[in-house]
């Protein structure tokens, strides 16, 4: 029988790198797209004949900028896929947006080609801001983009990032009160991290401590009147990201694209894999346990306790730990709040 596989789709290319961008992504003003959709085409058809005609809950478009791909080769890619896997029927179809890159008309036809979610970047409200941080668009087109997702009725989510240089926690609680009043049902609000190969790991920025850091996650928490159900993820229930949630859940995927990583289930074995042939490696089931693990306590639900991951976790840390982790319905090991905010040093205990 044939296993369930998501599926990711990389699209490296954008009109510009962003200041802070240490993803596998390159600016580039014509980028060939017919050899991409050759090349995502190959790949998939690749897959086929290694796992078959798998069924596939979710594709996810990220990058790079995906909306400035043209819709044929995303219908190409679509079509494909339904041609060589089984879609399910509610299959979750999300789009990563610049809202510098889609007018009303092609968004209207990347819907119509099979998009039915649609994951903004729009990473602040105030304009000075995306300035610094390198984006090309501005507040009134991140603000006009999700008026036309909406009047399409696409579920939409949108990208922020928190403790930008001089950042206060008044300035996260003014961001998260416009949330708020443009009725979001899904976002993701991100922490900036200074990478050292980007222009502003180059650059000597005044950035917030770790305590302010500290204040202004709790800060978003208590303002949004969504729901938190991953570390930087916020939704009303039934919102939220399924394609992440399968991921996060040590659901199969494939990566598919230059750089695109996945995790192959087959013959009862699970691989490590980046593209079609850039890397497909064994993988023990404790390695892949400990990935689980990381990844599913990162839920506020929790990581599911299944054979692999009994087999790894030290029992007795837990038991000790009641105000860390605690057991919830479906079998699943959680955080406490407390447990949430210390989650890397609680992770190096929890691993036999």
């Amino acid at each position: 029988m044939n296993t369930d596989h998501n599926i990711y789709i990389h699209v490296p290319f954008c009109v510009a790198k962003c200041r802070y961008c240490a993803f596998f992504s390159h600016a580039c003003a014509n980028p060939d797209w017919e050899k991409y959709e050759n090349n995502i085409i190959s790949e998939i058809n690749f897959w086929e004949k290694m796992l078959g005609k798998i069924c596939v809950p979710t594709i996810f478009f990220g990058g790079g900028t995906p909306s400035l791909m043209p819709v044929k080769t995303f219908d190409k890619i679509i079509t494909t896929i339904k041609n060589k896997f089984n879609i399910y029927e509610n299959c979750e179809i999300t789009l990563e947006a610049n809202p510098g890159t889609l007018d009303k008309q092609t968004l209207t036809d990347f819907h119509n080609a099979g998009a039915n979610r649609l994951s903004i970047g729009i990473q602040s409200f105030d304009d000075e801001k995306l300035k610094l941080l390198g984006r090309i668009h501005n507040s009134a087109q991140a603000i006009n983009l999700l008026d036309n997702a909406n009047k399409l009725n696409l579920r939409v989510s949108a990208d922020f990032i928190y403790g930008l240089p001089n950042e206060t926690v008044s300035d996260v609680i003014k961001t998260c009160k416009k949330i708020n009043e443009i009725g979001l049902k899904h976002c993701s609000m991100y922490e900036l991290t200074i990478e050292p190969s980007t222009p502003f790991g180059k650059m000597n920025l005044h950035m917030p401590s770790n305590e302010e850091m500290a204040n202004m996650y709790i800060a978003i928490k208590d303002t949004l009147d969504l729901a938190r159900y991953e570390v930087s993820n916020y939704a009303i229930h039934g919102e939220e990201c399924r394609h992440n949630q399968n991921i996060w859940d040590g659901e199969p995927y494939i990566g598919v694209g230059q750089g695109a990583a996945g995790r192959i289930f087959m013959n009862n074995t699970w691989y490590e894999q980046k593209g079609a042939n850039e890397k497909f490696e064994k993988i023990s089931n404790s390695e892949r346990a400990i990935e689980k693990l990381i990844t599913g306590l990162r839920q506020v639900r929790g990581v599911i306790i299944d054979t692999d991951i009994k087999d790894i976790i030290n029992q007795d840390f837990i038991t000790k730990h009641p105000d860390l982790l605690h057991m919830i319905e479906n079998n699943r090991l959680a955080t406490t709040e407390k447990g949430m905010l210390l989650l890397d040093d609680l992770l190096l205990n929890l691993v036999k």
